[in-house]
């Protein structure tokens, strides 16, 4: 919803919220709903009706618990039965600067200092560790932001005495915990009160009348923010940039200026403006940002311009480069079929207005920031936070290396007549194991990204990953695959539990169809491939290594499960591929289906040498 897309009107979207919130819930249905607790320092019902906004339009319907004024530490500490019972997916600890109880004072020496410090720490930290005891879901903690008043003037921050000090080192404290803790993130409200300008920000008089920790016109601000880290966690970041040329990356026409023309590097101000820009977009590639170019050139135009001497952004620092006369939302739509992604993980990013509102028009979806004038792209781009980094892993780092390794397997495929020929030219090797410890991290988070490949749907925190390592009433496998143009990483996910699906009620109604309820059945809980090894076989070799973990404890039938979603439709049939037999279809395309390993099983893969 345009509305609701940064830079946005703050002040109209207070006013409109409810508007806002029927069109939401009337176009679209296929929502992932999530139970989110906002527990509170200060009053929050204003930031949960804006953040309910930001979220249905992220395609996430949240069901909210809130906690009564100022109760945030209570709730969690004194266990309130409505807390637990509402059984949190992600919980929000809203506090601020006016939550700190005391400060140092100026007759303090440095050792009382340091305890009120970490007395301070502690009342935070006891709570987080009771939270993930009890709750074993990600949270969200505001860090503390500056008072609108300074004491000490400019030594602040200089001595242990000041406020601002005092507060530099209690949210380093607090980042020293997320740097230590999976599933915990900081909601950088320092920064946001400093961009918002902190005077605005912290006027007093809604403290005092209403309790509120900033002022109403920042809330809007304050809960696009948090949005993005809470659809990061639960898997709805963009993928890629599709990125324009002409007075996008450079200022000018590249086939009418000429290259040597292009308005780009330090010898203007405006050539200085687009070399930043570039930089910035370079940056991406590095938290595992696809790069690409989606522009009206002929070819040999943008590539001279992309080789400009004073260019930041090279030809290889693009997985698919796509200079052409065609339209730019065909030409979108194809980069998203190459890159075997849906066309709305991609952020399509040009100055012309009438081509974002085409793509827009064309791509279901597909993100077309208003990005401005070029010294507003930046801020434009970086506010949105389609990328918002909630972890970043050896994989993120290398994923456009990945991405372009298999555009040269697509090449060599087309070289090869016969399938399987081109399949055993790759020399791949597997990796699949049960869950450990390195790639617990890797493996949640694929949980949360993969939609097209998910069988079931469901996502996981790192908590429940964990959780279902330990448990030995689960079959868990990952599969890493390399081959001989790199290695792809983390690719595919499978969790079974054995015997009866106990109280899961998704799962009861398929038990009593099949009559399949016993010890010696395997319930396929997850069953997900990255959409990089698509038609590689990988998703045989994971087959062959869950039957013979079956095998090992005594369990003759595997049941599977399929839970249709708008972009999982691909993989309706995956089970009969594997070799299941359907069982049962409901009306909403929910399918149960049934293996039932035979004494004499032969393995399915036979092109990538596994290491079990």
């Amino acid at each position: 919803m345009r509305e609701l897309e940064y830079p946005f009107d703050g002040e109209l979207i207070l006013k409109k919220s409810k508007k806002l919130k029927r069109a939401l819930l009337e176009g679209r249905a296929d929502f992932l709903e999530k139970r989110i607790a906002v527990l509170g320092g200060s009053t929050t019902h204003d930031i949960v009706r804006m953040l309910e906004l930001f979220l249905l339009n992220q395609g996430i319907r949240p069901v909210f618990y809130e906690s009564e004024y100022a109760q945030y530490w209570q709730d969690v500490m004194f266990d309130n039965q409505e807390l637990v019972s509402f059984a949190p997916d992600l919980i929000f600890i809203h506090t601020s600067n006016r939550n700190i109880t005391a400060y140092p004072s100026m007759q303090d020496q440095e050792p009382q200092m340091d305890a009120l410090l970490t007395e301070q720490y502690e009342h935070f930290h006891v709570m987080w560790e009771k939270i993930a005891e009890k709750y074993h879901c990600p949270v969200i903690q505001n860090n503390f932001e500056y008072p609108f008043y300074r004491l000490l003037g400019n030594q602040e921050a200089v001595c242990l005495q000041g406020r601002i000090c005092f507060i530099n080192r209690l949210n380093e404290r607090f980042y020293q915990y997320a740097r230590e803790h999976e599933d915990f993130y900081i909601h950088d409200i320092n920064y946001l009160s400093a961009a918002y300008g902190l005077d605005r920000w912290s006027e007093p008089l809604y403290w005092h009348m209403y309790k509120y920790a900033m002022c109403m016109q920042a809330v809007p601000l304050f809960s696009h923010n948090l949005a993005n880290i809470i659809k990061a966690v639960f898997g709805k970041n963009k993928k890629g940039l599709s990125l324009d040329l002409d007075n996008t990356l450079w200022g000018g026409v590249v086939g009418d200026d000429g290259p040597e023309n292009l308005e780009i590097g330090q010898e203007t101000p405006m050539g200085q403006v687009y070399a930043e820009f570039q930089n910035y977009v370079k940056a991406q590639k590095d938290i595992g940002v696809l790069l690409t170019v989606n522009s009206k050139n002929e070819e040999e135009n943008a590539l001279a311009g992309l080789n400009h001497p004073d260019g930041v952004l090279k030809p290889e620092d693009f997985v698919i480069i796509k200079a052409n006369w065609e339209p730019k939302s065909k030409n979108l739509a194809e980069t998203a079929a190459e890159l075997a992604i849906l066309p709305d993980s991609l952020v399509f990013v040009d100055d012309n207005p009438a081509e974002r509102e085409i793509v827009r028009a064309q791509v279901p979806g597909a993100s077309c920031p208003e990005i401005g004038t070029p010294e507003q792209y930046i801020r434009v781009l970086d506010r949105s936070g389609f990328f918002e980094v909630t972890s970043l892993s050896e994989d993120d780092r290398k994923r456009s290396e990945m991405y372009r390794a298999n555009a040269e397997r697509k090449k060599q495929e087309e070289a090869f007549g016969n399938y399987r020929e081109y399949l055993l030219s790759l020399d791949m090797q597997g990796t699949i194991r049960p869950f450990e410890a390195m790639v617990m991290a890797r493996i949640a988070q694929l949980t949360n990204k993969s939609n097209q490949f998910n069988l079931t749907t469901r996502r996981y925190t790192q908590g429940e990953i964990e959780a279902f390592a330990a448990d030995e009433r689960y079959i868990t496998r990952y599969g890493r695959l390399a081959d001989k143009f790199g290695d792809n990483g983390v690719v595919s996910v499978v969790i079974g539990r054995m015997g009866s699906m106990g109280d899961k009620t998704a799962y009861r109604q398929m038990e009593r169809v099949t009559g399949d309820t016993g010890s010696d059945v395997l319930h396929l809980e997850l069953w997900l491939m990255s959409c990089r090894v698509l038609k590689r076989d990988m998703e045989y070799a994971m087959m062959d290594s869950v039957v013979e973990a079956c095998r090992e404890c005594g369990i003759g039938t595997i049941l599977g499960y399929y839970y249709p979603t708008a972009k999982n439709g691909m993989v309706k049939e995956f089970y009969r591929m594997m070799g299941f037999e359907k069982q049962e279809e409901t009306d909403t395309g929910v399918s149960v289906w049934r293996f039932v390993i035979p004494d004499e099983y032969e393995h399915q893969n036979t092109v990538i040498a596994v290491q079990e």
